[in-house]
C-alpha cells in the first residue's frame, strides 16, 4: 500500500503543476490522494482499505458527476501517472504493467463518461472493480 500512496502523492504534485489538470484538481480535498491510492490498490488486488472505510465504487462514480472531464484531461492524467510510476520504479514486468495500464484506460474512460452526466444510474451496491493479471505466463514465452 505504501508504494501506491507514494505514487499518488508524487503524481498529484505533478497534477497541481500541470496546466491541463490543475484547474480540475485545484480544489481537491487533502484526503483525495490517499483515497485514490487506496481505491486503485484495491482494484488491483490489494487490501480492501477503500471499500471498508473510505467509500464504494458507487461513491467514486458520484465524485465524478458533472465534472465535465475531456479526453485531453483523461490522456494527460494517464500520461502523468505512468511517468510517475516509471520515476518511482514501480514494477515494469509485463503482467503488472499490462494490468495497471488496462485498468487506467478503463477507469479513466468510465470517469469521463460519468463526468459528463449529472446522475448516477448504477446501483448503490455496485461492486468494486477487480483487475487481474491475466493468464499466468502471458503470451510471451521467450
Amino acid at each position: 500500500m505504501s508504494a501506491f500512496e507514494t505514487l499518488f502523492d508524487k503524481f498529484y504534485d505533478k497534477v497541481l503543476a500541470d496546466d491541463i489538470l490543475e484547474p480540475v484538481f485545484k480544489h481537491m480535498s487533502p484526503e483525495h490522494r490517499r483515497h485514490v491510492a487506496h481505491f486503485v490498490a484495491e482494484v488491483l488486488g490489494g487490501p480492501q482499505v477503500y471499500s471498508e472505510s473510505e467509500g464504494s465504487h458507487f461513491l467514486m462514480i458520484q465524485k465524478h458527476l458533472s465534472k465535465h472531464l475531456t479526453q485531453e484531461h483523461r490522456k494527460r492524467w494517464v500520461e502523468l501517472l505512468l511517468e510517475t510510476a516509471d520515476e518511482l520504479q514501480l514494477p515494469d514486468d509485463p503482467e503488472f504493467r499490462s494490468a495497471f495500464v488496462a485498468y487506467l484506460e478503463w477507469g479513466t474512460r468510465i470517469a469521463v463518461l460519468n463526468s459528463n452526466t449529472d446522475t448516477n444510474s448504477e446501483s448503490p451496491d455496485i461492486p468494486m472493480p477487480k483487475w487481474g493479471w491475466g493468464v499466468p505466463g502471458g503470451p510471451y514465452m521467450g
